[in-house]
């Protein structure tokens, strides 16, 4: 009552956050993976597919580098 509550002990974390801290090199294959798979949307982009295709691969290459950027900002927190 009034801030006097018992307060977690630890911050809270995501379980892709608990999964980094327990297993750094997990982090560097998985960041490894979505380079390779961001590459390969970039040239099917570039190569041009169909519209239904195309808008699919780029919201799929936003969330890939949208991972990236989380998974950067885990592994420097860690440090």
């Amino acid at each position: 009552m009034f801030g006097l509550e018992k307060k977690p002990k630890e911050p809270f974390q995501f379980d892709l956050e608990a999964e980094m801290h327990k297993d750094p090199t997990k982090a560097k294959a998985l960041m490894k993976e979505i380079d390779e798979r961001i590459g390969k949307l970039k040239n099917l982009l570039r190569q041009g597919a169909e519209t239904d295709d195309f808008d699919e691969y780029g919201v799929l290459l936003h969330a890939y580098a949208a991972l990236q950027r989380v998974l950067k900002r885990v592994i420097e927190k860690k440090k």
